[in-house]
């Protein structure tokens, strides 16, 4: 450590024995680094304390350090882990940052002005709701801003994860069990169509099968038991894929107290990797998606427009397909030949 006794960036790559370069990456998720030594450098940060010094850092600019993230919840799994993310690479570069919650489209104004009362180097919108979409609408041209979701916007700084391209993956996977088609089970879009809805439809479009009616759930996974209900007692429902984990594992409830089993009856699969979807019973088929990596390519395009050291705009991962016991190929004589 340096002579006033606080932790540098040297001290973190020491403490995890890995390069500088290799936390610098880490913090600012200007590049790619495995999930091990990802692991290693956040609880170095985390056991020696490091942090930047922000105040340091201003005297010296003469810039606002704080930026402000806008967020239509902070609690479900996939807004927290973008949160952190974007929160690990900020106070790496040091800034620090502002969350406003927008529960509605009716508070947008509200607070957006609330927001605007600080000195803002940026904003970064989690675009995954309608509040969030008309949060991104109301930011000043003036103010560097990054948009963070599932489907690409066009004409704004974005990271993306790219939903449609996992859920039409997932699908097709379903299908290539010999499923004769999938039915959807969608949590609230944060427009008309969101991406896992359209992955899902072009898959069984470019495959050629029914198209069942879409299930809407809400965000509640409670919400997800009586649809579990209602689709065992179709016969004709062999594969179901949730638009998240969390109400995956409510319809996988609905279904087995229904009488039926995953996957002997109906094959189940959600989205995202929650950390409990491996634990639930059976395991869970899911499309990874790293949010908290999302958090920090999007806070390094909004470093770049802020810095102006880059003209990059938009930054695309794709979630990747985890197979676990929750699918399987439909039982010859049940379902399948309802």
């Amino acid at each position: 450590m340096n002579r006033a006794g606080n932790p540098t960036i040297s001290d973190v790559a020491a403490r995890a024995g890995v390069s500088v370069p290799t936390v610098s990456r880490v913090l600012t998720g200007a590049a790619r680094v495995s999930p091990a030594k990802r692991e290693l450098v956040e609880a170095a940060i985390a056991d020696l304390g490091y942090r930047p010094s922000a105040a340091a850092r201003a005297l010296v600019s003469r810039k606002p350090q704080t930026i402000a993230i806008i967020a239509g919840n902070t609690s479900r799994y996939g807004y927290a882990e973008t949160i952190r993310g974007i929160e690990i690479a900020a106070r790496a570069e040091g800034y620090t940052v502002m969350i406003t919650v927008v529960e509605s489209a009716d508070e947008v104004d509200q607070a957006i002005e609330a927001t605007l009362t600080q000195p803002l180097a940026g904003v970064a919108v989690l675009k995954f709701d309608p509040p969030g979409v008309a949060a991104l609408g109301k930011i000043p041209p003036h103010l560097p801003v990054v948009a963070l979701s599932g489907v690409r916007e066009p004409n704004t700084a974005q990271a993306v994860l790219d939903e449609a391209a996992a859920a039409d993956e997932l699908t097709e996977y379903l299908l290539g069990l010999g499923h004769a088609t999938v039915h959807h089970v969608r949590v609230p879009p944060s427009r008309k169509v969101d991406g896992r809805t359209t992955g899902w439809r072009r898959a069984l479009r470019r495959a050629g099968a029914d198209i069942p009616p879409l299930i809407d759930a809400t965000w509640d996974p409670k919400s997800g038991i009586p649809i579990g209900r209602a689709l065992a007692a179709d016969p004709a429902v062999t594969a179901v894929f949730c638009g998240n984990d969390e109400i995956a594992m409510g319809v996988m409830r609905g279904i087995t107290e229904a009488g039926l089993r995953v996957p002997d009856d109906i094959s189940v699969a959600g989205f995202d990797d929650n950390p409990l979807a491996e634990l639930w019973s059976p395991p869970l088929t899911t499309a990874r998606q790293d949010f908290a990596t999302l958090g920090r390519r999007g806070f390094q395009l909004l470093l770049n427009a802020v810095n102006g050291t880059d003209d990059r705009r938009h930054s695309t991962e794709r979630p990747k397909l985890i197979l676990r016991e929750s699918t399987a190929a439909p039982h010859p004589g049940r379902r399948a030949a309802a």
